[in-house]
């Protein structure tokens, strides 16, 4: 499975890991769960426990990028880096 495809599958989980106050400033992905990434490792068994594939973004896909390497790093392997909350936005989109 692509990213692109992870991210079009009506049974992903779109999580958000930016911190609240960036969602204020620059807006939200709909349907997205907001989990800031540095509270991703204590809330390691609940986003196992989520539908699959998950797909990872924050405002340029950096976060993301280290946030997915630690999913994997702890046995989630249906992760995937969406980039950017604009680059997912443009493929619910589009």
């Amino acid at each position: 499975m692509t990213t692109l495809d992870a991210i079009k599958n009506p049974n992903a989980t779109l999580i958000d890991i930016r911190e609240p106050y960036e969602l204020e400033i620059d807006g939200n992905v709909e349907k997205a769960i907001n989990i800031p990434m540095g509270e991703v490792p204590d809330r390691l068994d609940e986003i196992k426990a989520m539908p699959k594939p998950i797909v990872i973004f924050c405002r340029s896909g950096k976060r993301a990028s280290s946030t997915l390497n630690f999913l994997n790093e702890n046995g989630l392997e249906e992760a995937f880096n969406g980039g950017g909350f604009a680059d997912v936005n443009e493929i619910l989109n589009s």
